[in-house]
């Protein structure tokens, strides 16, 4: 008899059963640099937990989603967000077949390249590299992982697995259509130039779609981002459940509370609503999945890839419902009139220390600094933004209140 330890015979250490159109450790591509086999875990059980055990993935704690950190203990913050983020992702890669472990590991590593003061702090470090680049979160990620953390004796960076690299690169989809051009969000600026430059050491199939497993990541994040931002919103007072019911689906899930719990008080009703948007979104999806693939019928995890549309999608009924809650939630929460001067702030604090460092490089931490005066001036920008970048929300106001005579209140 085997030791009890081994897995049973076809399976990798750590693994579970898998669909055909699964991703598996086993046939995963590698990695960059080659490694010995792990006597107890798969290549994406390793992933996630490199992931985990990341200077960049414990900042997250201290990096907001919408309102600053200030605000209150029971906000959001990019750590609350990733961790929901990966438990619906799991959730859906277990009801679908998928490896949970990759589909964790890519929940956990999207959003390791925001900045501070969520999308305020990007748009406000996008402009300032405008002209050496831009900034590109999704690429940053890619930095991240592949070139800042310095952890390991052997590389720089977490030296992912090619699954792993390909998921957080195509988040949002392929980057090049069938004839080379750049697609989507990139069609008019271009393809970051930390995708094209790792693309140069391995191949990351930019013109395809991501593995199944990417796809429920990235669907779980739109989940849970709709789940939480009505959630933050409703606690703070940005809006109340009666404006809510300007959004059919919510509306009509608001109507069924009502029905079942008539009189119910207010946190239990905002809770009872946020429970049914994720349950709702995640049946749909796993539904509408379910039927992509019987009319697919993927071989194997490639065939995903190279389908002529995602795989993993709300249903269209649910994809309006996402819609209409994205279109409520932008001049109701992050337009909001209350958050707008917060947003602005929090813009110049960035403005402020990208300016100082741009003009005194050896304002930075003597790492950061050090060799700065030997790179042209968009590679030093680069470095400043990826200092920048990573930064905290707490340790941006601390820098700002070093270099600067005033810091703006971020309430």
């Amino acid at each position: 008899m085997p030791p009890a330890f081994l897995p049973p015979p076809g399976l990798e250490p750590g693994e579970r059963w898998r669909a055909p159109y699964a991703c598996r450790s086993s046939a995963s591509r590698g990695r960059l640099i080659g490694e010995p086999a792990s006597a107890t875990r798969g290549e994406f059980q390793r992933d996630r937990d490199r992931i985990i055990h990341s200077t960049a993935f414990r900042r997250l704690k201290h990096k907001t989603q919408v309102f600053v950190s200030h605000e209150g203990d029971h906000y959001r913050t990019r750590l609350t967000h990733t961790i929901e983020v990966a438990q619906i992702a799991r959730a859906l890669a277990r009801a679908l077949g998928l490896d949970e472990d990759l589909a964790e590991a890519l929940a956990l590593a999207h959003d390791l390249g925001h900045t501070p003061f969520g999308h305020t702090g990007e748009d406000a470090l996008e402009a300032c590299m405008a002209a050496f680049g831009g900034f590109d979160h999704n690429a940053q990620t890619l930095r991240i992982v592949t070139r800042l953390e310095r952890r390991y004796a052997d590389f720089d960076g977490l030296n992912l697995s090619w699954e792993a690299l390909e998921g957080l690169v195509k988040h949002n989809g392929p980057l090049l259509d069938a004839a080379g051009r750049p697609t989507q969000r990139y069609a008019a600026r271009g393809i970051p130039a930390a995708i094209v430059e790792y693309q140069q050491r391995q191949d990351l199939w930019l013109e395809s779609f991501a593995s199944a497993e990417a796809q429920a990541a990235a669907l779980a994040d739109d989940i849970a981002y709709n789940a939480h931002d009505i959630d933050d919103g409703l606690r703070a007072g940005l809006f109340g459940h009666t404006e809510l019911r300007a959004v059919p689906f919510l509306d009509e899930l608001l109507g069924e509370i009502e029905r079942l719990h008539p009189g119910l008080e207010r946190g239990r009703l905002t809770n009872e609503l946020v429970r049914r948007v994720i349950t709702r979104f995640v049946e749909d999806v796993i539904g509408e999945t379910q039927a992509r693939l019987a009319a697919l019928a993927p071989a194997d995890a490639d065939a995903i890839r190279r389908a002529d549309a995602p795989v993993v999608a709300f249903s269209p009924p649910i994809a309006v419902a996402d819609r209409d809650i994205k279109g409520f939630l932008y001049p109701n929460m992050y337009r909001h009139a209350r958050i707008v001067p917060i947003r602005e702030r929090a813009a110049q604090v960035v403005r402020d220390l990208f300016a100082r460092f741009a003009d005194d490089p050896a304002a930075m931490p003597a790492e950061w600094a050090a060799g700065c005066d030997g790179l042209d001036e968009p590679r030093r920008m680069r470095r400043i933004a990826d200092y920048i970048a990573g930064m905290t929300d707490w340790y941006a106001l601390d820098e700002h209140r070093r270099l600067f005579d005033a810091t703006p209140a971020l309430r």
